[in-house]
């Protein structure tokens, strides 16, 4: 696994927009660059980055911009400036040549799920999921902001459960995200499909579990729809790594169960959990209708009898507080009774 140098006080970070542009929300995406230069930093941006466009211009263009990051020797570390839904675009236009020649920290989180998987799946080059270049507008900042700066300095915190989340996002009648709702980490365990003593066909409920392993994952949204494409080698990477043991982490976006249930299937019979420890699953940001036990039962069909510890409702991904991971790294994780922590080694 290749791990980029880590900027330093005074370097350059580098913003790109391969999905969508920030021009509609200039006002908090400049308070959250306020916060990434308080921090010691420089910016520059690409041309794109500012357009009030969805994607922010032409697949082409967005590759070129990505490709010059990495080509532009006085920038340290790139990051997405927002998510959205054409990154997979992109992808043909990105220069993996010049990448692999000039390995950096890639950052985002959502849609540039696509490129992570590129760049750790295929590359080796471990990635950072968790914060596009806007996610820091928040005033004050929350712990978890800081454990996101913390991180591109190459400062690897210990990252724990939170005890509440914003379930509705962000307030416009206060300007903040309410932590309105109590956190609920899960723990599961599979069993037998037929098994009585479960309230969810395929999964039991449990109280503890420490566990090791490679970590991988993002937006499954994003994962699903990329399984398949040029653009990942997940099975090679499973492969390379078998014998780390992977812990796999996921962020749903607005999947349904059942969507879920064949995203996991695809990916079971690909042989991607072969060597899994663990699955987190973060909070649903747009679960329609659905319930978590609605989740759960399409989880438990894909995981009866695999061996294969859930966690559920986990602070990862869209819904806030959220851990920072980064693709590659070594993850050691607890759950004790609803509660849980991580730490990263680089190695």
């Amino acid at each position: 696994m290749i791990y980029p140098k880590f900027p330093s006080a005074g370097d350059t970070l580098g913003i790109c927009a391969p999905s969508a542009g920030v021009g509609a929300k200039l006002e908090s995406f400049n308070l959250s660059l306020e916060t990434i230069a308080d921090s010691g930093f420089k910016l520059t941006e690409t041309k794109s980055v500012r357009n009030d466009a969805y994607p922010s211009a032409p697949a082409d263009v967005r590759g070129a911009e990505f490709n010059s990051m990495f080509d532009n020797d006085n920038v340290s570390m790139v990051l997405c400036a927002s998510g959205g839904d054409y990154c997979i675009e992109a992808l043909p236009y990105i220069n993996q040549e010049l990448v692999a020649s000039k390995p950096k920290w890639f950052c985002g989180y959502s849609d540039p799920t696509a490129i992570e998987m590129l760049l750790t799946s295929k590359l080796d080059i471990a990635t950072i999921y968790g914060f596009n270049a806007g996610g820091w507008d928040w005033r004050p900042l929350h712990e978890f902001q800081h454990n996101g700066l913390a991180v591109l300095r190459g400062e690897i915190p210990e990252q724990h459960s939170y005890e509440f989340y914003s379930s509705k996002g962000f307030d416009d009648e206060t300007l903040t995200y309410e932590m309105d709702a109590a956190v609920k980490w899960e723990l599961y365990t599979p069993t037998t499909s037929s098994s009585g003593d479960s309230d969810v066909p395929g999964l039991l409920p449990s109280s503890s579990l420490k566990v090791s392993g490679r970590l991988i994952g993002g937006c499954i949204d994003v994962i699903d729809c990329l399984i398949g494409t040029p653009y990942e080698d997940l099975a090679g990477f499973c492969a390379r790594y078998a014998d780390d043991g992977l812990i796999w982490f996921f962020d749903n976006f607005a999947l349904d169960p059942l969507q879920v249930q064949y995203a996991l299937r695809k990916m079971q019979l690909k042989g991607l959990f072969d060597n899994a420890r663990a699955i987190i699953i973060g909070r649903t940001l747009i679960p329609g209708e659905a319930t978590d036990e609605d989740y759960l039962n399409q989880i438990g069909r894909v995981l009866a009898d695999s061996g294969v510890p859930l966690i559920w409702n986990a602070d990862v991904g869209h819904t806030k507080p959220s851990f920072t991971l980064i693709n590659g790294a070594i993850g050691h994780f607890t759950f004790d009774n609803g509660s849980a922590t991580l730490s990263m080694e680089l190695k």
